[in-house]
């Protein structure tokens, strides 16, 4: 007798391979996919390469209360979730005040959409990944193209986990050995291996962290060198290993892998290239939207981030904790207005928004994954740690002084009155420079468990901060929605569905839900 699966959860895992034909290697030149089988769908090369599309697409486009396009796992929604669980961006509207107030439940949709997302994208990733070897084996494709596929579908199955490892488990640096998340390996493609499926335990922390660096290592020695942003390469590999060792406190390992990328990329001199154009010496790797495949009105970063004078809904802005933080200083770039020029914030009468994102009508803003400028606040960082004062100094100014006019002294050893001060300002310089694009809640969790954090710290009070005065005037601001890193909600619960609906071995919840 058949088994009965979820449809929100266990038909991603059950599904067969969702490809489409195209002759392009753009991303976003897949068409809306048809179910055929695997033996079909890596019969040809160009369903070969569809097929590897199709991860892309999952990640770009997302899955959500049974639909596509709302910005998860990897579009609009992703990043507001990593920014509303931090105190540096504003909950403006309803939209996402579950997140911003830390009122998730098992049967919340915001992250329990994340979740689903993350393992169709999963699954759909194994599923290239075991069938490529036999489309080499058939002469279907050359073992060039396998390696580079290959490399692609590790690197994106690494991806997938560590966000759900962030979110859903108490971070390594508190303690390895804790409860981690399930790291799917093999496909889930026909009902006989639903079982087998179900049977992947949580595991611990540990185990998950050691076969997220298999799985980059492995993609690293098979990726290209190209740095074309929109599909995986060699750079991406190297840069997310340095994001994984950096939560696993590896400061040595950190060191190691931007060493590997100093030489191939560089911090733009414009803080705002990176977000013009699609490509620059920033951009390690992003996801494609163009006009004609994006997540979606409520799955488009301008539409959610953008000012509602410039015709978006404006669901989050900047929050005053930051604008007004002693630490962001007045004449940085990074808090150019857009007027008549372009500019990084744009103002109106409701408060400050980002102006990173741009496209409300189109949605063709990319959804930018990792850029060089995290691997250098990283390689800062571990270099303040390993007692490297110079090196971290450097590293730190060569980001913070290009957004800065040159009457503003760059920092020197004088400026820090010892090595927290240095590491604080650098963990402040990263909530700078990666504001709005969803990096908060990730710091916040691996500082937490090492004890530099209390947990999430407080927040302007949701749908309180209603004018311009809150940012340009000395107005008090209203807060809440602190959350101590003991409390239960800093992480996420396992959705009650994907524990309902395994019917040999449920997950084990996380505590307190």
């Amino acid at each position: 007798m058949k088994t009965v699966i979820s449809n929100k959860i266990k038909t991603a895992f059950v599904a067969l391979a969702m490809v489409g034909i195209t002759s392009s290697c753009e991303v976003t030149d897949l068409q809306p996919a048809n179910i055929i089988p695997d033996a079909e769908a890596f019969a040809d090369a160009n369903r070969v390469n569809a097929a590897v599309l199709g991860v892309y697409e999952a990640a770009q486009r997302g899955f959500y209360l049974g639909a596509v396009q709302r910005g998860y796992p990897f579009g609009a929604a992703s990043v507001q979730q990593g920014d509303m669980r931090g105190e540096d961006m504003y909950n403006d509207q309803l939209f996402y005040e579950i997140t911003y107030t830390n009122s998730h439940n098992p049967q919340s949709a915001n992250n329990n959409g994340q979740w689903i997302s993350l393992y169709r994208m999963i699954n759909r990733a194994n599923i290239v990944i075991e069938n490529l070897p036999i489309a080499e084996q058939n002469g279907v494709i050359t073992t060039e193209v396998m390696n580079q596929f290959m490399g692609e579908a590790l690197y994106l199955r690494a991806l997938a986990h560590h966000e759900l490892v962030i979110f859903f488990a108490r971070p390594y640096s508190d303690d390895p050995s804790s409860m981690g998340i399930p790291y799917r390996t093999f496909a889930i493609n026909d009902v006989s291996k639903v079982g087998p499926g179900e049977a992947v335990g949580r595991g611990t922390v540990q185990e998950v962290y050691t076969q997220l660096l298999a799985d980059l290592d492995q993609a690293e020695n098979l990726l290209n060198e190209s740095t074309n942003p929109f599909r995986a390469q060699k750079g991406a590999a190297i840069g997310l290993k340095a994001r994984v060792k950096l939560h696993m406190e590896d400061w040595a390992g950190v060191l190691t892998e931007y060493n590997k990328l100093a030489s191939v990329y560089e911090v733009t001199a414009n803080p705002l290239e990176p977000f013009r154009g699609g490509t620059s010496s920033d951009n390690i790797f992003s996801f494609e939207n163009t006009q004609n495949s994006n997540p979606g009105v409520n799955g488009a970063l301008a539409n959610m981030y953008g000012n509602p004078n410039l015709g978006s809904r404006g669901l989050v802005k900047i929050s005053p904790i930051i604008w007004r933080a002693e630490f962001w200083h007045p004449e940085d770039a990074r808090r150019s207005l857009r007027g008549d020029a372009d500019g990084m914030v744009s103002q109106g009468p409701l408060g400050m928004f980002t102006n990173k994102y741009i496209d409300n009508i189109t949605f063709s803003d990319q959804s930018i994954v990792m850029r060089f400028a995290e691997v250098v606040l990283a390689a800062a960082e571990a270099n303040a740690r390993l007692g490297n004062t110079g090196a971290a100094i450097e590293l730190l100014n060569s980001v913070r002084d290009r957004a800065l006019p040159a009457s503003v002294p760059s920092y020197t050893a004088a400026s820090f009155a010892n090595t927290d001060a240095l590491i604080d300002a650098i963990i402040n310089e990263t909530r700078i420079e990666f504001l709005a694009e969803g990096r908060r809640f990730p710091n916040i969790h691996r500082l937490s468990g090492e004890g530099r954090m209390d947990g999430i710290p407080a927040k302007a009070t949701s749908r309180s901060i209603t004018g311009i005065e809150f940012y340009i005037t000395d107005v008090a601001i209203p807060t809440d929605h602190a959350l101590p890193y003991e409390d239960d909600l800093f992480i996420w619960p396992i959705p009650l569905v994907e524990i309902l609906t395994n019917n040999s071995a449920p997950l084990p919840q996380n505590p307190g839900y």
